[in-house]
């Protein structure tokens, strides 16, 4: 790899610092690393994607014949970008600024210059993880779609409980009454539905898990599925209160009584590049243990 574009959270503590070193790293070794322009406010809507929303990076800022986008953060930086790039079909690599960080590949100073010396050779594998995408529909009018790579999620507002049925294939599986509904990927399979008793699945594996929220009822178990299913959660028309539905923990989108939301595996795909140092097992074993 030769040309590289990357995206910096610069909220994050030495962000900027670190993208000029990456830059000026890889441009004395002969290639090309351009840097975005600052972070844009969570909501800012790109005209020429409708219905897209992009935070850190507008996809007509990436320059053609990019190899690479380096994200520089964490993992909510590089979940950001799978979507805001969706489509592009250029792979992603991470590097953590943040916290435990089970996507992203680099954690420490010492690691940085011999990954990216990894991407230059072209040590690397590509990782094609899938994603959901999810239609809100009020009646017969889709109000809101996007995608996730981790997971979709319907969520309370407030401190009451909703009511909603879970469908799958348009057939009735079970009725909750609960604090809300994971639908998570398997590489989601590590944030939210991991914190509610969800199961730890190998992200190269193709389903869908779903995972209640606090449910009121004996049975708080898990659900995996084949990934061609297709998941509608559809809301008591007679629960008066607020909800609303997130992708990936983005901006939540309020939901009515009545409304639903259908969820399958999306079109796209996320490409992120994979060093191939560690087992997924083992980093698993690890990030357990810094909690």
């Amino acid at each position: 790899m030769k040309k590289f574009f990357l995206i910096a959270n610069r909220s994050k503590d030495a962000a900027q610092k670190t993208a000029d070193d990456i830059q000026n790293y890889l441009e004395e070794n002969g290639c090309r690393c351009m840097i975005s322009r600052d972070s844009l406010p969570t909501g800012i809507f790109d005209e020429k994607v409708p219905k897209r929303r992009y935070r850190y990076t507008n996809p007509d800022e990436v320059p053609d014949g990019t190899e690479c986008v380096i994200a520089l953060g964490g993992d909510g930086t590089l979940l950001q970008a799978s979507r805001d790039l969706a489509g592009l079909d250029i792979p992603l690599f991470g590097i953590n600024l943040g916290h435990l960080g089970y996507l992203t590949q680099v954690s420490s100073e010492p690691e940085l210059m011999p990954a990216l010396d990894c991407l230059m050779e072209g040590l690397f594998r590509v990782d094609r993880r899938m994603m959901l995408h999810g239609k809100i529909w009020s009646g017969d009018t889709v109000i809101s779609d996007d995608i996730a790579l981790n997971d979709v999620i319907l969520n309370r507002y407030g401190m009451d409980a909703l009511r909603f049925d879970v469908y799958v294939n348009d057939t009735v599986f079970n009725e909750y009454k609960a604090d809300g509904m994971i639908v998570a990927t398997p590489t989601g399979s590590t944030a939210y539905n991991l914190s509610a008793g969800g199961p730890i699945v190998d992200p190269g594996a193709k389903l869908m898990i779903l995972t209640p929220i606090c449910p009121h009822t004996l049975n708080s178990r898990s659900y995996v599925l084949p990934a061609s299913s297709k998941v509608s959660l559809r809301l008591d028309p007679e629960y008066r209160l607020r909800q609303c539905v997130s992708f990936d923990g983005g901006i939540p989108i309020k939901m009515m009584p009545g409304d639903r939301i259908d969820i399958e595996t999306a079109g796209l795909t996320a490409p992120l590049v994979n060093l191939d140092r560690v087992p997924f097992l083992e980093i698993i074993r690890r990030k357990m243990r810094q909690i």
